[in-house]
């Protein structure tokens, strides 16, 4: 299943992205955490920085924070917060 979001340009232009998978679940994550963003650790995913990365070749802007963490494994990671404004259109049912 695909669903489909439009993406609002700072110039007022509309995209039709078409997403499914990984791609689709970021940014619906993305979308519902708001200006608190999302990170591997409160919302974990095998590769937030893929995902981005590859919402961002679609046009969607997205900010990388980078924060620091405590614990046996203490280091840093990437905080993610949507930009762009975007809504979820609808859910497309695609014959396999």
């Amino acid at each position: 299943m695909r669903t489909r979001f439009a993406l609002h340009g700072a110039d007022g232009s509309v995209r039709i992205l078409e997403l499914a998978g990984r791609e689709e679940w970021a940014l619906s994550h993305l979308m519902a955490a708001g200006t608190t963003g999302c990170t591997p650790i409160s919302h974990p995913g095998p590769r937030w920085s893929d995902y981005v990365f590859k919402l961002r070749r679609h046009g969607v802007d997205i900010a990388t924070m980078t924060e620091h963490h405590d614990g046996p494994f203490a280091g840093t990671h990437g905080r993610y917060v949507l930009k762009s404004r975007v809504e979820r259109l609808a859910d497309l049912q695609v014959a396999a």
